[in-house]
């Protein structure tokens, strides 16, 4: 009972329920772990006795929560309404307030509360709201008691669409054009945000994290498993578009064009040979134009621009580039590092920002530069015609050996993992390797690293995709050396994840979507919804699940959505309406039922939809082709409420291979595949442009009659 009361105390579930009629205990070990990672001692049970009398102490003694929400123009929280009459509340506006406001510090004295006579009023009468932002909030009682805490004012709700839009989704690294040099960049995401928003109307590409990864040999290629969340990766940066590569003079002219060279040998690998997509070599080469270059100095007005970076991003670009720095004389895990490097704050740490100044300055450079051609992409949709733009995705963690668990120790509860618990569809859980934040941390700092992070994403962003978005509410614990099957879920505060997230996009102007797909905890989407987050819809998924189980009508569908036919974890349209993607795992060895059995099931519920979009009219009828099945998909798509309607970039073509197939390492070449036609040839950013099967696609998803056919001389897909 001890150990339960004080893990409640502290967030931490000591059961969980994989389906709706089933209750699983948690073991004490694990809930003896999970609570050591939040800096509470509970070995032994006089250790859990001590513990629990010093957390409800200091329940009962708190004047304040470490952070107060309160959302603009709603009844305040109880943190306040709570306190005693006679308090003085003071407010300090934090040093950089809402845009247009000059707030000077509040004070208030809590009066007695009304007595009861009807409706209370929603706000009490001595309070003044204090302008949005992040306020630092202190209160003194008549009887002498002093609490300090941070006060988060947020909007009610985020940026919304300006409209109903439509737009692609597209892992970035596989849009290859003919000037990349063997894997999509920054330029070709502004060249087809350009072209999408002008030829087709669309209203935004969202891309994959394109978040800095831990380099190595070979890198991890997935995107959501980086380094850092708080900086791009330069392997994305066009090199050609940095001003100073047009400054190169010999002998640095001629070597860059020896790069050139190989990294087209690299494109043309990847296009017609067969290659994947090959992320070291191609940083390689980038990094040796890149130094380069970076001999070429700024001129007034660069170097400015790029002293005001260095000012904006302070101490934490700092960091990061230290760690790069680090990395390259130690290897990329800091754990191995000598002791005194472990820590970015000790002697050795700050002695080794001067002996590396070169190479700190070399890797602040690259994150400037990253920034001005993300910052030129979003430039470009909006020019174009964009309602919102690029939308960028946020992982839901880093690696435990990456540049912000350098950076950040104090606020990651190292030794953890996240995960998913054992379900209905994998009885193993799964455990993805990402140390997670502690709420503890986040509270006390204020939610600063989640507030900055946010900032730095929604700086050239029209929208934010937050990848398993369930996780501002609760995430899955898994001890490290344990299987994930013996986990346990860890709460965060959701109303402060949630005030900072609405406040930050608030800010930026941005669309907030949320990826809510597998199993979400009841009241999740409701308090989602009631912010204006976005969800996520995936037609396969959606079904009447507490009716018929029949393919949900489109006019049943949620507004407040994103609404697709697949993602970058599930596999094309294609190979969805083939059962190419059944045989596909089995060649790999991840079924866990009979291939005829698993085939039928597939081809039944495939079955089962086309009858639904022929009975819709949406499917010519007897009309079996596939491509024309794809089209018939996307207009069911249009005729849903959904706010955002995404395409899957490789469906325009045709393409049957997923990006990734979850539950394969070394298998299947994750992360590492160019964008395809149906008959498995990679096709460039050119050749989608000009494809009719992609402008045969798009037209279901334009205003009036289907758009022209294809530009003269478009190589069929």
């Amino acid at each position: 009972m001890g150990l339960s009361r004080l893990a409640a105390l502290h967030g931490v579930a000591t059961s969980f329920s994989p389906s709706a009629d089933v209750t699983v205990s948690v073991p004490d070990d694990t809930v003896t772990a999970v609570l050591a990672a939040l800096g509470v001692d509970a070995d032994t049970p006089a250790e859990v006795r001590r513990s629990l009398a010093a957390a409800e102490s200091a329940a009962a003694s708190r004047l304040l929560p470490p952070t107060v929400v309160v959302w603009s123009g709603e009844p305040l929280p109880a943190a306040l309404t709570g306190l005693p009459a006679g308090a003085l509340l003071t407010v300090e506006p934090e040093p950089e307030p809402e845009p247009g406001t000059a707030p000077s510090p509040l004070r208030m004295r809590v009066l007695p509360a009304p007595a009861p006579s009807g409706d209370a009023p929603t706000t009490p009468s001595w309070w003044t709201e204090p302008p949005l932002g992040v306020h630092r909030l202190a209160v003194r009682t008549p009887d002498h008691h002093h609490a300090t805490a941070t006060l988060v004012v947020a909007p009610d709700r985020v940026p919304q669409p300006p409209a109903r839009t439509h737009g692609f989704l597209v892992q970035l690294y596989s849009l290859l054009s003919e000037r990349s040099w063997g894997m999509g960049d920054l330029s070709d995401l502004a060249d087809l945000a350009a072209w999408a928003g002008r030829t087709l109307g669309s209203g935004f590409v969202q891309v994959n994290p394109l978040h800095a990864a831990v380099p190595g040999s070979p890198t991890d290629p997935s995107p959501y498993r980086p380094s850092s969340r708080r900086f791009p990766d330069p392997v994305h940066l066009h090199i050609e578009s940095i001003p100073e590569y047009g400054h190169v003079a010999e002998p640095g002219r001629t070597a860059l064009d020896d790069l050139r060279q190989q990294a087209a040998a690299l494109r043309e690998a990847v296009l017609n040979k067969g290659a994947l997509i090959d992320r070291d070599a191609v940083w390689a080469l980038k990094k040796q134009a890149l130094e380069i270059v970076h001999e070429v100095p700024l001129t007034p007005g660069r170097r400015a621009a790029y002293c005001d970076f260095l000012a904006g991003q302070g101490q934490a670009l700092e960091d990061h580039a230290l760690w790069c720095a680090l990395a390259e004389v130690h290897g990329p895990r800091w754990r191995d590092w000598p002791e005194g490097l472990r820590d970015p704050r000790s002697p050795q740490s700050t002695r080794a920002r001067t002996e590396l100044l070169d190479r700190v300055d070399f890797h602040c450079r690259l994150a400037w530069l990253t920034d001005t051609q993300l910052a030129t992409a979003q430039s470009a949709a909006r020019e174009s015609g964009m309602a919102v733009g690029i939308v960028h995705d946020l992982a839901v963690g880093v690696h435990p050996d990456g540049a912000d668990t350098w950076a950040q120790q104090d606020a990651f509860a190292l030794g953890m993992s996240v995960g998913a618990p054992p379900d209905a569809f994998n009885a193993h859980g799964q455990d993805w390797g990402l140390p997670p934040w502690r709420p503890d941390a986040l509270a006390a700092s204020g939610y600063a690293p989640y507030r900055h992070l946010l900032r730095g994403l929604l700086a050239h962003a029209g929208a934010l995709r937050i990848d398993h978005v369930m996780g501002l509410f609760r995430l899955w614990w898994v001890p490290e050396g344990q299987p994930p099957t013996e986990g346990a879920y860890v709460s965060q505060d959701a109303e402060a994840m949630l005030a900072v997230l609405v406040l930050e996009a608030h800010r930026a102007g941005a669309v907030v979507i949320g990826e809510d797909l597998g199993t979400v905890e009841p009241g999740v989407r409701e308090a989602l919804a009631r912010r204006g987050v976005l969800g996520t819809s995936v037609l396969w998924f959606e079904r009447d699940w507490g009716g018929t189980g029949r393919p949900l009508a489109p006019e049943k569908w949620r507004e407040d959505c994103v609404a697709t036919a697949t993602t970058h974890d599930l596999p094309s349209t294609a190979a969805r309406l083939t059962g190419e993607h059944v045989t596909l795992r089995h060649r790999l060895g991840l079924l866990t039922r009979g291939l005829e059995q698993e085939l039928a099931e597939d081809a039944a519920d495939t079955a089962e939809w086309l009858a639904y979009l022929a009975r819709l009219r949406l499917l010519p009828e007897g009309d079996g082709d596939e491509e024309a099945a794809v089209r018939a998909v996307h207009r069911f798509l249009r005729r849903t409420p959904a706010r955002m309607a995404g395409v899957w970039l490789p469906d325009t073509v045709g393409d049957r291979r997923p990006q990734n197939l979850p539950g394969t390492w070394d298998q299947y070449p994750n992360w590492r595949l160019p964008v395809a036609d149906a008959e498995g040839h990679p096709v460039t950013l050119e050749e989608i442009t000009a494809s009719p099967r992609l402008h045969r696609l798009m037209a279901v998803l334009a205003e009036g009659p289907e758009s022209p056919t294809a530009p003269p001389g478009a190589r069929p897909s």
